[in-house]
């Protein structure tokens, strides 16, 4: 039975998120959007990590679900069964090292509150945990996963949104060019890596020094309605061993659910505030440099990607898991009728569409068109079929500003 699993989220304690990040709401939007199995986020931070406590109340082994008390009356009325947390967090580690500084994002996956008690005990005599879900320490990633090894031993530790300019493992920015760099004598039990937003599968094909790893993908999200943004399919066990065989040796893992990486925010290189957009041969040309204010550049992925790359572009790395091109339904919508994805058109008409035909994920994915426009329209059928046969315009995203995908 196939298992679609978002690991990588945040709670309302996390700066710039909803304050509808809360297990009920996170239960809510995953049950609408067909997930399974949810991360918490932010384990390290106190008061979220009580509220867990009071409201998830163990179900299969190293998993929780929402206790029944809490659980939205809208959400009853959907259908599925309750989704499955597993307890998780990221970790923003700024630190120097072989002479330059270093900024890098993880994510934690732990087998329960017990270990999120220690954990999180032990980083708060690093640094301040209260102020942000995401705490930022300065402590090396080496140690940050030393330290889960011996509070977890069946932690993982997965670097989060790998190509990020700012905070990712090969960030242009703030990064490193190899794991070992980075994780030196541990770098063998990191056995997965968050390939982000601005970057599909075949881009890390490229590289040939993440063949051993399993490349996952999760959504990031700052509000429960962003959930599976990006995903995970999976056919394991449901259980947290289950969960582990897969993110650490690809047991179960199927693939992935993607954003067009041009729709990332820092898929091609510019400089925001000059609206400047450059593919990398086109920065290239101008050796990084704003050519209106003359200020350098925010290198993207793609270019980051070109530099550390060993195969062509196109390689297919032997063994590779699927993965699908996916747009948020409500973008969909609202394409198809010219309204802003807030609107109460295009939120109406999704809530419509989930009544009457399922969840996001099959709507998106395996419910059959001409049913589709049975129970919407056919401007949205037809959208949701150039989706799935990646019949797409897409607009690159560059120095934080999202990309566009067009579907007429």
């Amino acid at each position: 039975m196939e298992i679609i699993a978002d690991l990588h989220i945040h709670s309302r304690y996390s700066m710039a998120t909803s304050k509808l990040g809360t297990p009920e709401y996170l239960d809510l939007w995953a049950r609408k959007k067909g997930i399974s199995l949810v991360g918490t986020g932010d384990f390290t931070h106190p008061a979220w990590r009580e509220e867990l406590k009071e409201k998830l109340v163990p179900a299969e082994s190293g998993l929780y679900r929402l206790r029944d008390e809490y659980v939205l009356e809208e959400a009853k009325m959907l259908p599925g069964g309750a989704p499955r947390f597993v307890i998780t967090g990221e970790i923003s580690s700024i630190y120097k090292k072989n002479g330059k500084c270093r900024k890098v994002h993880n994510v934690l996956l732990l087998s329960g509150l017990e270990e999120a008690d220690k954990i999180a005990g032990r980083l708060e005599k690093i640094g301040n945990i209260h102020s942000d879900g995401r705490p930022i320490l300065g402590l090396d990633c080496h140690d940050l996963l030393e330290i889960l090894l011996e509070n977890c031993a069946d932690g993982m530790l997965v670097p989060a949104h790998i190509w990020t300019p700012h905070f990712g493992l090969f960030g242009a920015a703030s990064g490193f060019d190899t794991m070992e760099e980075c994780f030196e004598d541990l770098t063998s039990y990191v056995h997965a890596v968050e390939t982000g937003l601005s970057s599909d599968p075949p881009m890390n094909w490229r590289l040939s020094a993440l063949d051993g790893l399993q490349l996952i993908s999760n959504s990031d999200a700052h509000s429960p309605s962003k959930l599976g943004r990006e995903a995970n399919l999976l056919d394991i066990e449901l259980s947290y061993q289950g969960l582990y065989g897969a993110v650490q040796y690809g047991k179960g893992f199927l693939g992935t659910l993607e954003f067009f990486p041009e729709e990332g925010k820092y898929h091609y290189d510019g400089h925001r505030k000059c609206h400047i957009c450059l593919s990398p041969e086109e920065a290239e040309k101008y050796h990084g440099i704003c050519p209106i204010c003359g200020k350098k550049l925010t290198m993207g992925v793609n270019h980051r990607i070109m530099d550390l790359a060993d195969r062509e572009n196109g390689f297919v790395r032997k063994n590779a898991r699927p993965f699908e091109s996916i747009v948020p339904l409500p973008e969909v919508i609202s394409a198809c009728v010219g309204k802003a994805v807030t609107t109460k058109i295009v939120t109406g008409e999704y809530e419509k569409m989930l009544q009457k035909l399922g969840n996001e994920f099959d709507i998106l994915r395996e419910i059959p068109i001409a049913d589709i426009e049975k129970e919407s329209s056919h401007m949205i059928a037809s959208g949701i079929r150039k989706l799935r046969n990646r019949e797409v315009i897409c607009k690159p995203g560059f120095d934080g500003e999202y990309g566009k995908i067009c579907l007429f």
